[in-house]
């Protein structure tokens, strides 16, 4: 019984940080929406201007155009509601979505390798921490690797981390190289029996070569410890980005591998539509996305919640 309501009273407080988190891309789309049915029958300069307020949003021509087509559905020259418009918004966008909402599965390697990529700024540093808290609050044991080594702060803000969940740091001095530091940090939980060894890498997208060659060495030394390695990819997004979220998706796509995204920021813009729009461009799973600084706002993604919540919907 407390159980039931420990998991119902944590799923309403999710759903309270993802609607608050949402709020500017859920007014975005909704304040516009509900201001063009207003006094107006559907017809098809309704639909049209649907389908722009949509691109606005960054949800994607392609989605805004499935969604705008959905609503013409048996509806001409009838009065429509604001919610009627808003449910068939969430219904799509969860046809979108419902594919790529995955969790992150921990496999059988032990360590499993997470390598974390992402330019700076778009909180990645901080996902390995609440990604750690995460684990470590299921019972695994986890290591950290500051291979981000270009940035003293994120070495500090990686072992700051660490000592919040007793998770060991493998670090070295600024500047240092990464693909060592990785070699390093395999090899370390490996011998120690480490569950998940999380890597943190440099993020810097303006210099394309040197970014790739340098993530392909990491990768490519790991695998001289584990031939399995990296277990899994994920690439944190900044939601704020917007369109350009798209290139980065696709750059490290083909730099690293990708297996996964993580998108966070959530809460800073009125942009959140981009997840939309990469989820239908490139189909790749969605772990955890993040509305807000503490622990519990890096959450797994549902593809349900987070529709309701970006068209406005209550629970």
């Amino acid at each position: 019984m407390n159980d039931t309501t420990n998991q119902t009273g944590e799923k309403q407080g999710w759903w309270q940080r993802l609607t608050g988190g949402l709020r500017r891309t859920s007014s975005a789309i909704g304040t516009a929406l509900a201001d063009l049915v207003t006094k107006r029958k559907l017809d098809a300069a309704m639909l049209d201007d649907v389908e722009d307020v949509l691109i606005r949003a960054d949800l994607g021509v392609d989605t805004a155009a499935r969604i705008a087509k959905a609503l013409g559905e048996g509806r001409f020259d009838k009065e429509i509601s604001a919610d009627e418009v808003k449910g068939v918004v969430a219904t799509e966008i969860e046809k979108v979505l419902t594919p790529v909402a995955q969790p992150l599965v921990i496999g059988d390697a032990r360590p499993f390798v997470i390598l974390v990529c992402g330019v700076n700024g778009s909180g990645k540093t901080t996902t390995i921490g609440k990604l750690a808290a995460r684990l470590a609050g299921e019972g695994r044991t986890v290591m950290l690797a500051a291979g981000d080594t270009f940035r003293a702060a994120a070495i500090e803000q990686l072992k700051i981390w660490g000592a919040r969940t007793h998770a060991p740091v493998i670090a070295s001095k600024p500047g240092a190289d990464s693909a060592s530091l990785a070699f390093e940090a395999v090899t370390a939980a490996k011998t120690q029996g480490i569950d998940v060894l999380l890597i943190d890498t440099a993020g810097r997208l303006q210099n394309r070569s040197e970014l790739m060659a340098e993530l392909e060495k990491v990768v490519r030394v790991m695998k001289k410890v584990d031939a399995s390695a990296p277990h899994a990819v994920l690439l944190v997004l900044d939601a704020t980005v917007g369109q350009n979220a798209l290139s980065q998706v696709d750059l490290f796509r083909k730099t690293a591998g990708v297996t996964g995204l993580v998108m966070t920021k959530l809460d800073g813009t009125a942009r959140g539509g981009i997840l939309v729009a990469i989820a239908a461009k490139f189909g790749l799973p969605v772990h955890f996305i993040g509305v807000g600084e503490s622990v519990e706002d890096l959450a797994p993604f549902t593809a349900s919640d987070f529709a309701r919540a970006i068209a406005g919907l209550t629970a």
